[in-house]
């Protein structure tokens, strides 16, 4: 381990990778001994020289070195084996998660020490992400391992365009084992059929980190006539109706695929109360107010809002936005369902959108429930930011 290059923390910035914290930001570097190439092993030492952890280098990242193990020994082939049997036997453990054509999270990068790759399955299938440069060039170990564990009937790799690029990844999307159906496959959430992209649907294809609060919205859907804004493929909408009771739907997105595939989804649950339209969320909302329509019950579940820090004023102004415009077309004694997946809005500034719509609106707003991200999308206690998703669920007298 001599050859290995050293990477030495500014002093007194080296607390929180002690804290086992994965991400080493450029700032946090006074220098690197050696000359790692993009994708090596590092070992990250204090500015008094004391042994923080190993780690891989990335110099094109502002993530220049991720940390994985946090004892003097290398970052071998068990070690891997080890992180990916770790995150797989969580799972087996978890409920609501397995059983005929049933999907999941099976390793959420950070959450399960392996900082730069997500793996989900779908039924027979798994989609991968790679977000580390580091991580891809070892992808062939993950694979067979995926492989070895799972028998798997095809393996997708997706890519995100922005954290590919700032991580210097040049990958495309394709095959990387077995066959991947080029038709939607079919997935069965707490009974419910839901038809998933593999090949070209939103994320991996399916937002399988809202699957416990898709139960929970559908308790307080009876007899009420829902909207579920930013439907995707209706899995909000769908559940409320047939498993909460629910008079109607309309579910509004502005992918006209997904809008196919979620009429598919009623058709298929034998949903005949479930209606969608094309249609842009905020025009949609406004329109609603003009022509004097209400709903009792609104379902906000926005793409992410805020991608960069410099990000997070605009995105607090449209969560405010779009939370003002909800309530504005919600009946009296009516449920406001409203979700943030960005994780750089912490959950008490998404908590403060809505008082600030509460303010704004003149109506008192009661939150029921704070939810998060299912199970499977576990949150690290060293990494905080393995926390990203706030689901809300509040009564508008």
């Amino acid at each position: 381990m001599n050859d290995t290059a050293r990477v030495i923390i500014k002093p007194r910035r080296a607390r929180p990778f002690y804290a086992r914290h994965p991400w080493v930001l450029s700032n946090s570097i006074e220098r690197v001994e050696g000359s790692p190439e993009p994708g090596a092993e590092v070992i990250v030492l204090s500015h008094e020289r004391k042994f923080i952890a190993h780690g891989l280098w990335n110099p094109k990242s502002t993530i220049q070195a991720r940390l994985y193990r946090w004892e003097e020994a290398p970052l071998d082939q068990a070690f891997w084996l080890d992180r990916v049997d770790s995150a797989l036997g969580l799972r087996s453990k978890l409920p609501g998660t397995r059983g005929e054509r049933s999907a999941r999270r099976l390793i959420y990068s950070e959450a399960d020490g392996l900082s730069g790759l997500t793996v989900d399955q779908f039924d027979q299938y798994l989609v991968m992400q790679f977000t580390s440069l580091a991580i891809h060039e070892r992808k062939e170990l993950f694979i067979k391992a995926l492989i070895d564990r799972l028998s798997p009937a095809g393996i997708m790799l997706r890519t995100e365009r922005g954290i590919a690029k700032r991580e210097g990844l040049e990958i495309e999307d394709g095959v990387v084992h077995g066959t991947i159906p080029d038709e939607p496959i079919a997935i069965v959430e707490h009974g419910l059929e839901y038809r998933v992209d593999l090949r070209t649907g939103q994320k991996t294809g399916f937002y399988l980190d809202q699957r416990e609060n898709r139960l929970a919205v559908s308790t307080y859907a009876l007899n009420r006539n829902v909207l579920d804004v930013f439907c995707y493929t209706g899995g909000f909408g769908l559940a409320a109706l047939k498993l909460g009771g629910a008079a109607s739907c309309l579910g509004i997105d502005g992918s006209t695929t997904a809008i196919e595939l979620a009429r598919v989804n009623a058709e298929r649950n034998g949903v005949a109360q479930a209606t969608f339209e094309h249609a842009d969320a905020f025009d949609a909302l406004e329109r609603f107010r003009i022509d004097g329509r209400k709903f009792d019950m609104i379902i906000c579940d926005p793409p992410k809002f805020a991608r960069s820090p410099n990000g997070i004023e605009d995105a607090l102004k449209g969560y405010l936005r779009l939370n003002r415009a909800a309530v504005a077309v919600l009946e009296r004694d009516a449920i406001l369902v409203t979700c943030s997946c960005s994780g750089l809005i912490d959950r008490g500034l998404f908590v403060e959108v809505i008082a600030q719509v509460a303010e704004q609106s003149g109506r008192a707003i009661q939150i029921l429930e704070q939810r998060g991200q299912a199970p499977d999308h576990p949150i690290s206690a060293s990494c905080l930011d393995t926390e990203y998703l706030k689901c809300l669920i509040c009564r508008v007298e």
